[in-house]
């Protein structure tokens, strides 16, 4: 079962989390969101590969955790 963690990623930040029981993983950009951050995903090997509409995504701050700091 995935876990996330409780805290807040910044811009520069890697995250993963998980939909459809796929794990992504992606860099936070910055934006003004307050609950959410946007997710760049092409940072991915395979990105390319997964079948997902586009290339970036927002996530809630509950549903991610962080692999590595900027």
């Amino acid at each position: 079962m995935f876990k996330t963690d409780t805290k807040i990623a910044n811009p520069g930040n890697i995250v993963e989390f998980e939909r459809d029981e796929t794990l992504f993983k992606g860099k936070v950009l910055p934006s003004q969101c307050q609950r959410s951050v946007i997710v760049d995903l092409t940072i991915m090997e395979n990105f390319e590969e997964i079948d997902f509409e586009y290339e970036r995504t927002v996530v809630a701050h509950e549903n991610y955790r962080i692999l590595s700091k900027k």
